[in-house]
């Protein structure tokens, strides 16, 4: 079962590759938060089973759960784990899997965006060779403005 810590302040996502993960800011562990407000062995977590169990090991800040200090918990998917002052969302399962299909936006540029809208310009000495030139899809134009009312008066 793959499992993921997702830093809320905005981090790269932290794998939960082992069956057990020490937290802590020992070089021994596996995820280490170099901080003072993290005890040298904090928490544990355990992947069984399709759950990912927390247990704290007597850290001297705790360790929360959707803001409830705890000593030990079961993890849902999308729970707020707090290690300090480091907060992480839990993802594991379908929810990790949702996450990643959002997470799959295509960037266009602005010469790929123009080919796919036909609107490459076509010299006299340039024609389109085939059918592959011909748009693939229509394009349409935003009808929402790029800024709100409010912040035009502000400009």
């Amino acid at each position: 079962m793959r499992a993921q810590l997702i830093p809320l302040d905005g981090g790269a996502p932290v794998e939960v590759a082992k069956e057990m993960t020490v937290i802590g800011r020992q070089e021994e562990c596996d995820l280490r938060l170099d901080h003072k407000s993290v005890s040298k062995m904090h928490c544990v977590l355990v992947k069984t089973d399709g759950v990912v169990l927390l247990r704290d090991l007597g850290s001297t800040n705790g360790t929360r759960v959707n803001g409830t200090r705890v000593r030990r918990a079961a993890l849902l998917p999308n729970d707020k784990l707090s290690v300090a002052n480091f907060h992480f969302k839990v993802l594991f399962g379908a929810a990790l899997t949702a996450a990643e299909q959002v997470d799959q936006t295509q960037r266009i540029d602005a010469n790929e965006l123009n080919k796919l809208t036909n609107q490459v310009s076509v010299g006299p000495d340039l024609s389109p060779d085939s059918e592959v030139d011909e748009p693939i899809f229509d394009v349409q134009k935003n009808a929402l403005p790029d800024v709100y009312p409010e912040d035009e008066k502000k400009a």
